[in-house]
């Protein structure tokens, strides 16, 4: 993969904005006196003005292959019921009503000892566990998440405004409410009411906040909603940043430590909360680039595990949504590079080649659902959108499927609705 990262709108504005900024006369600089007999504002202007075309281009190229199926999608939305946590309700949970609830996925009932704990078989579901509230939490993510796209990619309003009622059904109404916490998230049978690792539930609410980012930036929903929305999610980044299972997800070394401070990352930055968000992009400076990686770019902790594709897709993904939605022109995390010598581009060569032929994975395969890896993984559409001149990242992204039906692989696929996260 060349490192080349200048396409012809980079090199529009390395030509021209620098110069304007710094107000150096166009006669210094002579590769761009073609300019010098322009007014400095309709030069400025000029320069915006293409760059704006450059980038609405590249989001129709990204928008393109998803514009018929998302927009279908949402039409059905319109009308979809509000469900949340409180329609259903297990007598395995130790919660209450508006209390979110999950079992370990790879736990099962022991043999030896059927009512007693639980046992763990790493990478094998259990398909009898109770599931009904991520999957309430899918659907509102997958509803909300069409919407705002289908918004996005129309401009028509109702779209919008079918959001409104699920935001509210989910955090402000007294009935329907989730409580803003997942203390019993996870939990295994007969031995834990639940666990630090269930925080990984929360991650499949990222696309409900960043929609409510893009429809307050529009102020396309109503203000009360976007102030009942961001108090809950107010509520739910104090409690993963303060609760005993929040800070243990926190300090975890493989994914889950990941994944906490993509989440954390992204209700923070609805939030407006600047501290936390500095201090995910410390862990992934001085944790994840630095720990996580091996000097070829893999992930160890991951590629040990059973499923050592199929979690390295996910990882990757994880620090790439990170990269999405952390970098500032003045600290980009794509460019980072640890003192080892890390960095997003290795991890992306390392992982590229398997995912444009899985047949070459040199690892074993994973234990279940090795078949429906890859799908349309967005650090593919993060990492192009960065690296522009990648098209290669382009073109096997638009290959893939961009709506997989398989439930597991939906649980590994938080970021679902590309356009929202493109701005």
């Amino acid at each position: 993969m060349k490192d080349n990262r200048f396409y012809p709108c980079d090199r529009l504005a390395s030509e021209t904005l620098p110069f304007v900024s710094l107000m150096v006369p166009p006669l210094t600089l002579p590769r761009v006196a073609w300019f010098t007999k322009i007014k400095p504002t309709v030069l400025v202007l000029s320069c915006l003005l293409a760059l704006s075309s450059c980038a609405k281009e590249d989001w129709e190229r990204v928008a393109e292959p998803l514009r018929e199926t998302v927009i279908a999608r949402a039409q059905a939305d319109l009308e979809a019921e509000r469900v949340t946590v409180t329609a259903s309700h297990s007598d395995r949970s130790a919660g209450g009503v508006h209390d979110f609830f999950s079992q370990a996925d790879y736990f099962w009932p022991d043999p030896a000892n059927p009512d007693g704990p639980y046992k763990g078989r790493d990478g094998q579901t259990n398909p009898d566990n109770f599931n009904d509230h991520r999957l309430a939490m899918i659907r509102f993510s997958q509803i909300v998440g069409e919407l705002t796209s289908a918004w996005l990619l129309t401009g028509e309003q109702r779209y919008a405004d079918a959001v409104v009622p699920h935001l509210r059904a989910w955090f402000m109404d007294e009935d329907t409410y989730m409580a803003p916490h997942l203390l019993y998230s996870q939990a295994v049978l007969h031995r834990d009411t639940g666990r630090s690792i269930g925080i990984i539930d929360g991650i499949h609410l990222m696309e409900v906040a960043q929609s409510v980012r893009r429809l307050e930036q529009a102020g396309a929903i109503p203000k009360d909603v976007t102030e009942g929305t961001k108090a809950w999610f107010g509520r739910f980044v104090e409690w993963l940043t303060t609760h005993p299972y929040g800070i243990a997800e926190m300090r975890a070394a493989n994914n889950h430590g990941t994944c906490w401070a993509m989440q954390v990352a992204c209700f923070a930055r609805l939030t407006g909360n600047q501290e936390v968000m500095d201090m995910c992009r410390s862990r992934f400076k001085e944790v994840f680039i630095p720990n996580q990686m091996a000097p070829d770019g893999s992930f160890p902790m991951e590629t040990s595990r059973t499923k050592p594709y199929g979690y390295s897709l996910f990882n990757l993904d994880a620090l790439a949504t990170l990269c999405q939605t952390l970098s500032t022109p003045e600290d980009d995390l794509w460019e980072f590079v640890s003192p080892e010598g890390n960095t997003m581009l290795k991890a992306l060569e390392f992982i590229f080649p398997y995912v444009q032929d899985k047949g070459r994975w040199p690892l074993r395969q994973d234990i279940m659902y090795w078949d429906q890896w890859p799908v349309a993984q967005p650090f593919l559409i993060f990492a192009w959108w960065h690296f522009r001149s990648e098209t290669s990242l382009l073109d096997t992204w638009t290959k893939l499927d961009h709506f997989p039906t398989n439930q597991e692989v939906i649980r590994n696929l938080p970021v679902r609705n590309p356009l929202l996260w493109l701005e």
